[in-house]
């Protein structure tokens, strides 16, 4: 089966780097500015239990462990419904930070049983997702 997900993506956001570290390693304030994200709770000092929900009725249950939290790499391990990493590279340009978004995962549960058939969904749903990540950073760090 095809449970396996490569996603990668980049966009500049108007803030310095530092600016913008701070905003994607304070995981707490997620809901705050990334609608997907709908809770998330500190398990332990580097640890954080995140449940993210998308276009489709389906809601993430994940467990993110920092592994880098100082610019210019901030990367995450992930387990539970899916399962690898997820890392923004950020770089100052003029006027701002690009943002390297890569994610590689492997889906889990039932999702990782529909893949096969729902690869397509999968993606777009993912698409959505992170472009709600990049219209809320935005705003954030703007705000």
């Amino acid at each position: 089966m095809h449970r396996s997900y490569a996603f990668a993506q980049s966009w500049e956001i108007r803030a310095p780097v530092e600016v913008v570290a701070a905003t994607l390693t304070d995981l707490e304030h997620y809901p705050q500015w990334w609608p997907q994200v709908r809770a998330v709770a500190k398990i332990g000092p580097d640890t954080a239990w995140v449940r993210c929900r998308s276009t489709l009725p389906y809601t993430l249950d994940l467990v993110l462990d920092a592994v880098m939290r100082t610019a210019p790499v901030v990367e995450v391990a992930i387990s539970g419904d899916l399962e690898g990493f997820a890392r923004f590279t950020l770089s100052s340009v003029p006027g701002g930070t690009r943002l390297d978004f890569e994610q590689e995962v492997t889906v889990t549960g039932v999702l990782g049983a529909l893949s096969a058939f729902a690869r397509p969904v999968l993606t777009w749903n993912h698409d959505r997702m992170m472009a709600g990540c990049r219209d809320g950073l935005a705003r954030r760090v703007l705000a």
